[in-house]
């Protein structure tokens, strides 16, 4: 098939750091090319792929100290737009910008919803283009969306080669992302304490998060000696920060519409201890995988029945249920069918 991925320009396809969607978008354009179909990436111009490229910015936005890409997304989308006919599907990442601009043949996109949908402002342009074609990255994700035009649920998936089972005999707790309330830095401080734990934080601090990294959770790890603050890690550093880990900690508190981290971490046999919010009981697997857990207290007693589990159970699970190939599968399953409409017939199935 010939598809069109479109990324946010934020960060570059991979991202050099921190980044999720991008990381998930390069994941899944270089397994469509190993696949053997003809993938056209609309991208920063830093960014890497066997696909052709075609750079909106020449580096990824955030290198420059801009965080609104409003302005490139349109950009963007009028170079979509040009070519719109190359293609026998647009697979777009940005949420809905696209929509006025390709409502009319929308059986030929199909946009992955990447955030939360809990927010106020999101009914109403579900409201107003309910027909555009949509995949959530988890059940949970679609709960507070309005009637719409689901295509299916795709989970997260990643090369199988990417990170490998690590021995997790460093002794360390891990906490592994970006700093701010929703991410619980600070339950996963004192689970750690009160586990009588090490842990090592990986975390980035966005410009927004600054004062409450500066004024909440500094003077915390400043008081807490068991807490190694690392910062911010690329995927070179990922196998040995998670392999050597116990126990991955994701104390969330909002509704995580996936949590890629968790899969990573399963990816090198170890386990995680989660907090039971948005995605978590679709992605983990209570006993097998981790442990879902209720408060900081239940944390703390997960901690203690970490050699219950097995690593090498937690990677087989991971490699069943969230390997890349899988996740292009399911993806070229719902191109196909968009494919196979016509504008009529998509009009009438609505």
């Amino acid at each position: 098939m010939k598809i069109a991925q479109i990324a946010p320009l934020v960060e570059s396809v991979p991202p050099t750091l921190y980044g999720g969607t991008e990381r998930v978008v390069s994941w899944l354009t270089e397994e469509l090319v190993r696949q053997g179909h003809d993938v056209t990436l609309f991208a920063s111009g830093d960014s890497r792929t066997l696909a052709e490229l075609v750079p909106i910015v020449p580096r990824a936005l955030r290198l420059d100290g801009i965080h609104n890409s409003t302005t490139y997304n349109l950009i963007m989308l009028d170079r979509v737009a040009s070519r719109m006919h190359d293609f026998d599907v647009m697979h777009f990442h940005i949420d809905f910008f696209h929509y006025p601009l390709f409502r009319n043949m929308a059986h030929r996109t199909l946009t992955t919803l990447h955030g939360r949908q809990d927010l106020p402002e999101l009914p109403a342009i579900y409201r107003a283009f309910p027909h555009m074609p949509l995949v959530s990255i988890s059940d949970h994700q679609r709960e507070p969306v309005p009637p719409v035009n689901w295509r299916g649920t795709v989970y997260h998936g990643l090369p199988n080669d990417l990170l490998a089972e690590g021995p997790g005999d460093s002794g360390y707790l891990a906490f592994l992302g970006r700093i701010c309330p929703d991410k619980g830095p600070l339950e996963a401080i004192e689970i750690a304490r009160r586990a009588g734990s090490r842990l090592k934080m990986a975390a980035k601090v966005d410009p927004a998060d600054q004062k409450y990294f500066d004024e909440v959770v500094k003077p915390v790890l400043d008081r807490s000696p068991h807490v190694e603050f690392i910062g911010e890690i690329d995927d070179a550093r990922k196998p040995e920060f998670l392999g050597k880990a116990k126990a991955l900690l994701f104390p969330i508190c909002w509704p995580e519409p996936f949590g890629l981290v968790m899969i990573e971490s399963m990816a090198c046999g170890t386990p995680v201890i989660a907090f039971n919010c948005g995605s978590v009981p679709e992605i983990m697997e209570d006993g097998l995988t981790g442990f879902v857990v209720e408060d900081v207290e239940q944390a703390v007693a997960a901690c203690g029945r970490l050699d219950r589990l097995s690593r090498a159970a937690i990677r087989s699970r991971f490699e069943e249920r969230f390997s890349v190939a899988g996740m292009a599968r399911q993806y070229v399953k719902i191109y196909e069918d968009l494919a196979s409409m016509d504008g009529a017939t998509a009009i009438a199935a609505e």
